[in-house]
């Protein structure tokens, strides 16, 4: 007789993006799912219309991005219990992503990231107060600053 064996199913992200009127979020974005892709961690993006238009058009053939959803049928997803996560990005550059940050640590097991990062940045980082990991940094046109305090924490290792 074999021994049962437990398939651990596969490690997901969701990465929720915000309004894309900062322009590093797209590339950040894009950075990050290219790392949890390489960790064997399936990325998941959901964001409005804008900003997962912008995702797709960056790349076409689909070489990073996999699954892109609208924010509000992923939330409604994990509301309902039919799809969770592992891990949860929040990108955050205005109220309104703290907002869904706060949902999301609300509704899903998922480990939650927050990524706050804009011209007042420092502020909002200020107004989190629920249980998460904060990545921040006064990022708006480079991402560089972004993806170094990304490249310190090193979500896909987690």
């Amino acid at each position: 007789m074999e021994p049962d064996t437990i398939a651990q199913s596969p490690k997901t992200a969701l990465l929720v993006l915000g309004c894309p009127q900062v322009p590093v979020q797209t590339s950040i974005a894009l950075y990050l799912v290219s790392r949890l892709k390489s960790a064997g961690i399936t990325p998941v993006i959901a964001g409005n219309k804008a900003a997962n238009t912008l995702m797709v058009v960056a790349d076409p053939d689909r070489h990073y991005i996999g699954e892109v959803m609208d924010l509000d049928r992923a939330v409604a997803q994990i509301t309902e219990k039919k799809r969770d996560f592992d891990r949860c990005f929040v990108f955050i550059h205005n109220d309104a992503g703290i907002s869904y940050a706060a949902t999301m640590g609300a509704i899903s097991k998922a480990k939650l990231y927050v990524l706050v990062y804009g011209e007042h940045q420092e502020d909002l980082v200020q107004q989190i107060t629920f249980p998460c990991t904060k990545i921040a940094a006064k990022a708006v046109h480079n991402p560089l600053p972004l993806k170094k305090a990304i490249d310190e924490v090193a979500p896909w290792a987690a």
